[in-house]
Protein backbone atom coordinates (compact mmCIF):
# COMPACT_ATOMS: atom_id res chain seq x y z
CA UNK A 1 0.00 0.00 0.00
CA UNK A 2 1.06 3.54 -0.62
CA UNK A 3 0.52 6.97 1.31
CA UNK A 4 -2.08 5.60 3.43
CA UNK A 5 -4.50 4.26 1.10
CA UNK A 6 -6.67 1.50 1.46
CA UNK A 7 -6.89 -1.49 -1.13
CA UNK A 8 -10.43 -1.71 -2.90
CA UNK A 9 -12.65 -3.56 -1.48
CA UNK A 10 -11.90 -2.48 2.34
CA UNK A 11 -14.30 -0.10 4.06
CA UNK A 12 -13.27 2.53 6.17
CA UNK A 13 -14.86 6.02 7.03
CA UNK A 14 -13.01 9.24 5.91
CA UNK A 15 -12.38 10.40 9.55
CA UNK A 16 -10.47 6.79 10.30
CA UNK A 17 -8.20 7.67 7.10
CA UNK A 18 -7.63 11.13 6.43
CA UNK A 19 -8.28 12.92 9.85
CA UNK A 20 -7.20 16.48 9.68
CA UNK A 21 -5.56 16.21 6.44
CA UNK A 22 -5.12 19.32 4.90
CA UNK A 23 -6.39 19.81 1.25
CA UNK A 24 -3.13 20.19 -0.37
CA UNK A 25 -2.26 16.88 1.32
CA UNK A 26 -5.37 15.12 0.13
CA UNK A 27 -4.95 16.40 -3.03
CA UNK A 28 -1.63 14.87 -3.18
CA UNK A 29 -2.22 11.39 -1.59
CA UNK A 30 -4.95 11.33 -3.84
CA UNK A 31 -2.77 11.73 -7.02
CA UNK A 32 -0.20 9.11 -5.09
CA UNK A 33 -3.34 6.34 -4.44
CA UNK A 34 -4.37 6.32 -8.46
CA UNK A 35 -0.62 5.80 -9.26
CA UNK A 36 -0.33 2.86 -6.85
CA UNK A 37 -3.78 1.43 -7.70
CA UNK A 38 -5.27 2.16 -4.46
CA UNK A 39 -8.12 2.93 -3.06
CA UNK A 40 -8.66 6.52 -4.00
CA UNK A 41 -12.09 6.85 -2.44
CA UNK A 42 -10.75 8.02 1.42
CA UNK A 43 -9.15 10.87 -0.81
CA UNK A 44 -12.39 11.37 -2.70
CA UNK A 45 -14.34 11.81 0.18
CA UNK A 46 -12.40 13.86 1.99
CA UNK A 47 -12.27 16.82 -0.92
CA UNK A 48 -16.16 16.59 -0.80
CA UNK A 49 -16.35 17.09 2.54
CA UNK A 50 -14.04 19.75 3.26
CA UNK A 51 -16.11 23.46 4.07
CA UNK A 52 -14.71 26.49 2.46
CA UNK A 53 -12.89 27.77 5.69
CA UNK A 54 -10.88 24.51 4.79
CA UNK A 55 -10.08 26.06 1.37
CA UNK A 56 -8.93 29.57 2.56
CA UNK A 57 -5.53 28.72 2.09
CA UNK A 58 -5.80 28.44 -1.73
CA UNK A 59 -7.16 32.29 -1.94
CA UNK A 60 -4.10 33.48 -0.45
CA UNK A 61 -1.50 31.34 -1.05
CA UNK A 62 -0.72 31.16 -5.37
CA UNK A 63 1.89 28.71 -5.02
CA UNK A 64 -0.26 26.17 -2.88
CA UNK A 65 -3.13 27.21 -4.62
CA UNK A 66 -1.27 25.47 -8.50
CA UNK A 67 -0.08 22.10 -6.67
CA UNK A 68 -3.49 21.47 -4.87
CA UNK A 69 -5.71 22.24 -8.50
CA UNK A 70 -2.67 20.30 -10.53
CA UNK A 71 -2.82 17.48 -8.47
CA UNK A 72 -6.85 17.20 -8.72
CA UNK A 73 -6.99 17.79 -11.89
CA UNK A 74 -4.35 14.89 -12.55
CA UNK A 75 -5.85 12.48 -9.99
CA UNK A 76 -9.41 13.32 -11.81
CA UNK A 77 -8.00 12.88 -15.25
CA UNK A 78 -6.89 9.49 -14.33
CA UNK A 79 -10.38 8.43 -11.95
CA UNK A 80 -11.95 9.39 -15.69
CA UNK A 81 -9.78 7.22 -17.93
CA UNK A 82 -10.08 4.42 -15.39
CA UNK A 83 -13.92 5.00 -14.62
CA UNK A 84 -15.75 6.26 -17.53
CA UNK A 85 -13.43 5.18 -20.58
CA UNK A 86 -16.40 5.35 -23.10
CA UNK A 87 -16.51 9.45 -22.08
CA UNK A 88 -12.71 9.78 -23.84
CA UNK A 89 -13.50 7.11 -26.24
CA UNK A 90 -16.38 9.51 -27.81
CA UNK A 91 -16.76 11.40 -30.87
CA UNK A 92 -17.71 13.87 -28.58
CA UNK A 93 -15.11 13.85 -26.31
CA UNK A 94 -14.80 17.28 -25.82
CA UNK A 95 -18.14 17.77 -23.76
CA UNK A 96 -18.44 14.15 -22.52
CA UNK A 97 -15.24 13.82 -20.67
CA UNK A 98 -13.64 17.09 -20.19
CA UNK A 99 -17.28 18.45 -18.75
CA UNK A 100 -17.66 15.34 -16.66
CA UNK A 101 -17.35 15.33 -13.03
CA UNK A 102 -13.66 14.45 -12.01
CA UNK A 103 -14.08 15.55 -8.30
CA UNK A 104 -15.54 17.03 -5.93
CA UNK A 105 -14.38 19.40 -3.91
CA UNK A 106 -15.98 21.16 -0.91
CA UNK A 107 -19.21 20.32 -2.22
CA UNK A 108 -18.47 21.30 -5.56
CA UNK A 109 -19.01 19.21 -8.50
CA UNK A 110 -16.02 19.74 -10.77
CA UNK A 111 -15.19 18.60 -14.30
CA UNK A 112 -11.63 19.27 -15.98
CA UNK A 113 -12.74 22.41 -17.75
CA UNK A 114 -13.41 23.54 -14.34
CA UNK A 115 -10.03 23.11 -13.03
CA UNK A 116 -7.95 24.06 -16.13
CA UNK A 117 -9.77 26.69 -17.40
CA UNK A 118 -11.68 28.11 -15.16
CA UNK A 119 -9.66 28.09 -11.80
CA UNK A 120 -6.28 27.57 -12.82
CA UNK A 121 -5.99 29.84 -16.19
CA UNK A 122 -8.26 32.24 -13.92
CA UNK A 123 -11.16 32.21 -16.17
CA UNK A 124 -9.98 32.16 -19.65
CA UNK A 125 -11.97 29.75 -22.14
CA UNK A 126 -10.27 27.26 -24.14
CA UNK A 127 -11.81 28.50 -27.85
CA UNK A 128 -10.02 31.72 -27.97
CA UNK A 129 -6.43 30.77 -28.43
CA UNK A 130 -5.55 31.72 -24.99
CA UNK A 131 -7.18 35.57 -25.39
CA UNK A 132 -10.91 35.33 -24.56
CA UNK A 133 -12.47 34.96 -21.16
CA UNK A 134 -14.20 32.37 -19.94
CA UNK A 135 -17.68 33.86 -19.38
CA UNK A 136 -20.57 32.83 -16.65
CA UNK A 137 -18.07 32.24 -14.05
CA UNK A 138 -19.83 30.44 -10.66
CA UNK A 139 -18.87 31.96 -7.85
CA UNK A 140 -16.90 28.36 -6.65
CA UNK A 141 -15.09 29.61 -10.08
CA UNK A 142 -14.39 33.22 -8.79
CA UNK A 143 -13.47 32.46 -5.53
CA UNK A 144 -10.76 30.05 -6.23
CA UNK A 145 -9.78 31.02 -9.60
CA UNK A 146 -5.66 32.32 -10.24
CA UNK A 147 -5.10 36.03 -10.63
CA UNK A 148 -2.06 35.18 -12.61
CA UNK A 149 -1.92 32.39 -13.99
CA UNK A 150 1.41 30.28 -14.65
CA UNK A 151 1.72 29.46 -18.56
CA UNK A 152 4.09 26.57 -17.35
CA UNK A 153 1.41 24.84 -15.69
CA UNK A 154 0.33 23.62 -19.81
CA UNK A 155 3.45 21.37 -18.96
CA UNK A 156 1.74 20.21 -15.98
CA UNK A 157 -1.78 19.14 -16.97
CA UNK A 158 -2.56 15.78 -18.30
CA UNK A 159 -5.49 15.38 -19.98
CA UNK A 160 -5.21 11.66 -21.03
CA UNK A 161 -3.74 12.08 -24.22
CA UNK A 162 -0.62 10.23 -25.84
CA UNK A 163 1.03 13.92 -26.25
CA UNK A 164 0.08 15.10 -23.00
CA UNK A 165 2.89 15.81 -20.23
CA UNK A 166 3.75 13.39 -17.91
CA UNK A 167 2.05 13.27 -14.51
CA UNK A 168 4.03 14.58 -11.29
CA UNK A 169 2.61 15.22 -7.67
CA UNK A 170 2.94 18.90 -6.97
CA UNK A 171 3.82 20.59 -3.92
CA UNK A 172 4.03 24.16 -3.05
CA UNK A 173 7.25 24.63 -0.96
CA UNK A 174 9.15 23.19 -4.62
CA UNK A 175 6.48 24.36 -7.28
CA UNK A 176 8.54 26.57 -9.34
CA UNK A 177 11.37 23.80 -9.14
CA UNK A 178 8.87 21.25 -10.39
CA UNK A 179 7.37 23.29 -13.16
CA UNK A 180 10.73 24.16 -14.39
CA UNK A 181 11.84 20.53 -14.63
CA UNK A 182 8.23 19.68 -16.39
CA UNK A 183 8.63 22.28 -18.50
CA UNK A 184 11.99 21.68 -19.93
CA UNK A 185 11.25 17.77 -19.82
CA UNK A 186 8.30 18.48 -22.14
CA UNK A 187 10.38 20.63 -24.56
CA UNK A 188 12.99 19.00 -24.67
CA UNK A 189 10.63 15.67 -26.17
CA UNK A 190 8.51 17.60 -28.40
CA UNK A 191 10.38 20.24 -30.16
CA UNK A 192 12.26 20.41 -33.34
CA UNK A 193 14.32 23.92 -33.84
CA UNK A 194 15.69 23.79 -38.10
CA UNK A 195 18.07 26.64 -38.00
CA UNK A 196 18.81 26.06 -41.82
CA UNK A 197 14.74 26.83 -42.43
CA UNK A 198 14.15 28.79 -39.41
CA UNK A 199 11.29 26.98 -38.45
CA UNK A 200 10.67 25.37 -34.93
CA UNK A 201 8.05 23.02 -34.65
CA UNK A 202 6.41 23.01 -31.24
CA UNK A 203 3.32 21.29 -29.60
CA UNK A 204 -0.34 22.37 -30.58
CA UNK A 205 -0.86 23.34 -27.37
CA UNK A 206 1.27 26.66 -28.24
CA UNK A 207 -1.47 27.73 -30.40
CA UNK A 208 -4.37 26.46 -28.31
CA UNK A 209 -3.48 28.99 -25.77
CA UNK A 210 -1.08 31.15 -27.83
CA UNK A 211 -2.64 33.98 -25.48
CA UNK A 212 -1.44 32.55 -22.43
CA UNK A 213 2.44 32.68 -23.22
CA UNK A 214 2.43 36.43 -24.59
CA UNK A 215 1.82 35.73 -28.90
CA UNK A 216 4.55 34.27 -31.10
CA UNK A 217 7.04 36.52 -28.80
CA UNK A 218 6.35 35.01 -25.41
CA UNK A 219 6.88 31.87 -26.74
CA UNK A 220 9.92 32.24 -28.31
CA UNK A 221 11.08 33.97 -25.06
CA UNK A 222 10.10 30.72 -23.59
CA UNK A 223 12.23 28.26 -25.93
CA UNK A 224 15.09 30.50 -25.07
CA UNK A 225 14.77 30.57 -21.70
CA UNK A 226 14.66 26.23 -21.56
CA UNK A 227 16.97 26.14 -24.49
CA UNK A 228 15.28 25.09 -26.88
CA UNK A 229 16.31 27.52 -29.51
CA UNK A 230 19.35 29.61 -29.37
CA UNK A 231 19.13 32.88 -27.62
CA UNK A 232 20.14 34.81 -31.17
CA UNK A 233 16.97 32.49 -32.90
CA UNK A 234 13.60 34.23 -34.24
CA UNK A 235 12.37 31.04 -36.15
CA UNK A 236 8.86 31.04 -37.48
CA UNK A 237 6.44 28.57 -35.15
CA UNK A 238 4.82 25.53 -37.05
CA UNK A 239 2.82 22.99 -34.79
CA UNK A 240 2.94 19.56 -34.50
CA UNK A 241 -0.36 17.18 -34.58
CA UNK A 242 -1.64 16.06 -31.17
CA UNK A 243 -2.25 12.47 -30.72
CA UNK A 244 -5.19 12.28 -29.10
CA UNK A 245 -4.82 8.41 -28.33
CA UNK A 246 -5.72 7.55 -24.52
CA UNK A 247 -2.24 6.89 -22.75
CA UNK A 248 -3.50 6.49 -18.97
CA UNK A 249 -1.11 5.95 -16.47
CA UNK A 250 1.99 8.43 -17.95
CA UNK A 251 3.47 9.34 -14.73
CA UNK A 252 6.94 10.79 -14.60
CA UNK A 253 9.82 8.54 -13.36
Amino acid sequence: MSDGATPLGEKTTVRETTPDLAPTDCARKLLAAVRADDSPDPYLERLAAYDEAALEPLRSDPDLALAFWSNCYNAGTQLLLSRRPELYESPLRFFRFFRATAVTVAGTDLSLDAIEHGIVRGSRTKYGLGYLPRLLAGRFERRYRLADPDPRVHFALNCGAASCPAIRAYEADRIDEQLDRATRAYLDATVDHDPEAGVVTVPKLFRWYRGDFGGGSGIRDLLREYGAIPDDASPRLRHRDWDWSRAAGKFAD
